[in-house]
């Protein structure tokens, strides 16, 4: 999938909604756990209620690493029937990967390759040659950590060098390494007043928005600050989606949050 793609995609949909699969099994609605894979029937009955009203979906790969080899099935099985079902939705990895070239062109095969996921996300920490074995992989994305929404990110991110934040340096280091054309960047929605400075540095990339919800993100600010012309924006909702119900009503209450988020993103797009 194409970036542009993805831009026409939101516009169809009126939507820049991405939902993140993060999926706790000790969540998961209790008639589901007597199911063979109870993660894999919980986000597939998520997708199913969903899938049009999001442009992305995004499973967190710690949630099924925990559950052993069991969640990587799931993991699997849960790109696979998004890839056949749904193929215009654009996919994340999240998994937060990055290690010395060979490492990561390991990782790149795995999420970019073997399970064939749009994109992936990566820690800028151990520069180029850490980040560039994913941007190797044509026509997919690797979304890099900028400025993220956690308590410490101010412990490095926003600290001074030079006379430029951390993340400032990040965002202009990161453009000059090959192929950054294939670039995204994560940038918390509680960082919102940031996204001025950000958007003059990439203006044009597209950024992964995680935080509006549970942990108080402002979906207007972040439009407001963050859209660009191809709107630019994934902002990206978890518990508040999938764990809008514990009982047989999961899914259908699931749409009715993301159909919250969706509506303002309607007339936020007007």
């Amino acid at each position: 999938m194409t970036t542009q793609q993805l831009a026409e995609n939101i516009r169809r949909k009126k939507s820049f909604l991405c939902i993140g699969l993060d999926v706790d099994i000790d969540k998961i609605p209790p008639h589901l756990l007597g199911a063979e894979d109870p993660i894999f029937e919980f986000n597939k009955a998520i997708i199913d209620a969903t899938h049009d009203l999001a442009v992305a979906f995004k499973p967190n790969t710690a949630f099924y690493e925990a559950c052993g080899a069991k969640g990587w099935l799931s993991l699997e099985k849960t790109i696979h029937y998004i890839n056949h079902k749904h193929p215009e939705i654009f996919t994340i990895a999240d998994a937060k990967r990055g290690d010395i070239g060979n490492t990561s062109a390991m990782y790149a095969k795995a999420f970019l390759s073997d399970l064939g996921f749009d994109s992936v996300t990566v820690a800028p920490y151990m520069g180029k040659d850490s980040v560039e074995p994913f941007l190797a992989v044509k026509h997919k994305y690797t979304i890099l950590l900028a400025l993220t929404s956690n308590e410490g990110a101010s412990d490095f991110q926003t600290r001074t060098s030079d006379g430029k934040p951390l993340y400032q340096q990040v965002l202009e280091t990161s453009k000059t390494w090959q192929n950054s054309e294939n670039l995204m960047y994560v940038v918390g929605a509680t960082k919102a007043e940031f996204l001025v400075d950000i958007r003059k540095i990439v203006p044009d990339s597209f950024l992964l928005i995680p935080g509006v919800g549970a942990q108080g993100g402002n979906l207007a600010d972040v439009y407001k600050y963050g859209v660009n012309s191809n709107v630019g924006l994934l902002v990206n909702s978890s518990r508040d989606i999938l764990y809008a119900s514990s009982g047989e009503d999961f899914a259908e209450k699931a749409r009715e949050k993301a159909e919250i988020l969706q509506k303002q993103m309607v007339t936020l797009l007007q």
